[in-house]
């Protein structure tokens, strides 16, 4: 056999650790000729429907996590238990996957999360069925741990080993053996040889992996800048409490460049054949599943037992007799108006999409009956007149030659999935949080969540980091070059430009075209097409680092709806600030899955506005 499958694979979701985006990994795969590859980030499963989507096209996607152990129960937040060893888990099936979803969703619960997300061995118990599979983890390790500066090692390993084989059941526990980089982390060496011979006395096979935190070994130098913007210093400054003895477990990631996903010739160099066949052994046991599903709404609860479908039919024929009237048979538009209207609501109960209308008029009527003023609609949604019959919106589309086919069309149901239409709901900042009481009191706890979101470095921000972590730039240098790199907002029609064209866009190189005499002091584009000048390395990497997700946040707006605890299909992550637990996909991988995903956004001047009666009554302007 001369291929293996890397099974222990960081991504950027990995944050400010993992460098790599999914599409990297996907062409690194093609490279190596490995026909599959496990995603397995710290903590986290939030990149998997990324991953899934973009290395599932051409390669096996494997999805897992390596989770944060703690000694003591997790509900103890104590220093001495603080302390987190690793454990490697993947899905074998969609089963397995809903238990490494409830596995993360319990890690991030708040009486769990202690500075990370993890878990006590009894948690973990509770969920390792035989549709997972597990190895033992790298030299952080609870297995590995027991090797290390202990005279009873062997004693207490096998204890270890076993314990865990027991947990996930004989054949789904592997021990791991990492030794990509044992030249130079001779600890490595020492604890393979310790952990082959576990092997031998209690039959637990070992699988090799490397510890993929970037693609290749030229990227080393990118991922230690996101190091480094992590603890908000530079590389010479880590580099010297390395040297002081500090800092030592970064220290492999500052002297080595081994922490790629290696070719199967440098794998062959460290591992036995054994080793690496157990690597598509692996792969193997886990199957082929689709995590994504089509659009999955609550199913809105109608009042005389009505169907969704004909209530809609109901609330638009309301509609039109209380808007209408004034286009009667005769209106030289009136077949225009029914013929419009009849198409979208075909289109909507044909789709199944009649609930989602019902969910946000709902949230509608919810709002403006308890008093709040509400937004009259925007974007495609305002070229809706089903929309606008439920007032949803609150703007009759044909006299404007509003087009309905921007806001949903049938390309939109392309690859036999259907996509659900995107209708803003604009409130009241001081009332968004009422609003968000009464759809989870509406649909329940579980099942309704705000979404995370992650920040990505951009131009300006990028170019920074990159010359902070050199650390011999002055912070005037900086703002100086800076200055001169645009914010993404004001650039979106070129960027986009720039993305049709050439398959990808950069605001630095696009500042570096467009603002040429401005920056060529520091660096500027060459005939060649190749980037010249003093800090011409720098822009490169900066140029490299865009778009690289660097914080895990709140979105601002965005909430998901599901007839089912959220956990079942999409993990739960915690937002550190007000300790609520987050649906842990972004946007679209939400959708991806089948929630259904809805952007209530809290309008400071809408609270204006309503302000606006009371001032005039105060000032007796009536």
């Amino acid at each position: 056999m001369s291929f293996y499958v890397p099974l222990h694979v960081h991504s950027e979701y990995s944050l400010l650790d993992g460098l790599s985006q999914t599409k990297h990994i996907a062409g690194r795969l093609e490279e190596i000729e490995s026909p599959a590859c496990a995603l397995t980030d710290h903590g986290t499963v939030s990149g998997a429907v990324d991953f899934h989507k973009t290395v599932g096209s051409s390669f096996k996607p494997i999805l897992g996590c390596e989770l944060y152990l703690c000694d003591e129960p997790a509900s103890v937040k104590e220093p001495s238990n603080r302390k987190l060893k690793h454990q490697v888990v993947l899905a074998k099936n969609l089963k397995g996957w809903k238990n490494l979803l409830s596995l993360v969703s319990q890690a991030n619960h708040p009486n769990n999360f202690y500075h990370k997300p993890r878990l006590d061995l009894d948690q973990l118990s509770l969920h390792a069925t035989s549709d997972l599979v597990s190895f033992s983890g790298h030299l952080g390790s609870r297995l590995a741990c027991t090797v290390v500066d202990n005279p009873d090692w062997q004693q207490d390993a096998i204890k270890e080993a076993e314990y865990m084989q027991e947990v996930f059941g004989k054949g789904n526990f592997f021990i791991e053996i990492q030794l990509i980089d044992s030249l130079q982390n001779v600890l490595a060496k020492e604890v393979a040889q310790k952990l082959r011979e576990i092997s031998k006395i209690t039959g637990i096979p070992c699988v090799a992996t490397p510890d993929a935190h970037y693609c290749r070994k030229e990227d080393a130098h990118d991922q230690r800048v996101l190091l480094c913007t992590a603890l908000r210093k530079s590389i010479s400054q880590v580099q010297n409490e390395i040297n002081e003895g500090k800092c030592i477990s970064l220290k492999t990631f500052f002297e080595s460049n081994n922490y790629h996903i290696p070719t199967y010739e440098e794998m062959k160099e460290f591992h036995t054949e054994e080793e690496l066949d157990n690597t598509v052994l692996i792969s193997e046991s886990c199957g082929s599943y689709d995590i994504l599903g089509p659009p999955n709404p609550p199913m809105f609860e109608c009042p005389d037992n009505m169907s969704p479908n004909d209530h809609l039919r109901l609330l638009c024929r309301e509609g039109w007799t209380r808007k209408m009237g004034h286009v009667g048979k005769g209106h030289e538009r009136f077949s225009e108006y029914g013929a419009r209207v009849d198409k979208e609501i075909s289109i909507f109960t044909e789709t199944g999409l009649s609930s989602y209308f019902l969910i946000v008029q709902d949230i509608l009527q919810y709002a403006r009956k308890s008093g709040y003023l509400t937004g009259p609609g925007r974007g495609s949604a305002a070229g809706c007149m089903v929309s606008y019959l439920m007032d949803i919106t609150q703007i009759d589309p044909i006299p404007y030659n509003l087009i309905f086919e921007r806001f949903y069309n049938a390309g939109r149901n392309a690859g036999g999935r259907v996509s659900m239409p995107d209708i803003d709901i604009d409130v009241p900042k001081h009332a968004r949080g009422d609003i968000m009481e009464y759809i989870r009191g509406r649909y329940g706890n579980d099942n309704v969540a705000q979404i995370v979101t992650f920040q990505t470095l951009k131009g300006r921000a990028s170019l920074k980091r990159v010359m902070g972590a050199r650390g011999n730039i002055e912070f005037d240098e900086q703002n100086a070059i800076t200055s001169h790199i645009l914010d993404e907002s004001k650039i979106t029609d070129e960027l986009q430009d720039m993305k049709d064209e050439l398959g990808t866009s950069s605001i630095i190189w696009w500042a570096l075209e467009n603002k040429a005499d401005k920056l060529k002091e520091w660096c500027e584009i060459g005939d060649d097409g190749k980037l010249e000048g003093p800090f011409s390395r720098m822009f490169e990497q900066a140029i490299r680092l865009e778009g690289t997700k660097i914080i895990q946040s709140k979105h601002a707006a965005g909430i998901v709806i599901s007839p089912q605890p959220i956990h079942d299909v999409c993990p739960m992550v915690l937002d550190r600030e007000e300790k609520d637990l987050l649906a842990g996909f972004e946007g679209q991988s939400c959708e991806d899955v089948g929630l259904l995903k809805l952007d209530v956004l809290g309008i400071k001047m809408l609270d204006k506005i309503m302000e606006v009666p009371s001032i005039l009554q105060e000032h007796n302007y009536t």
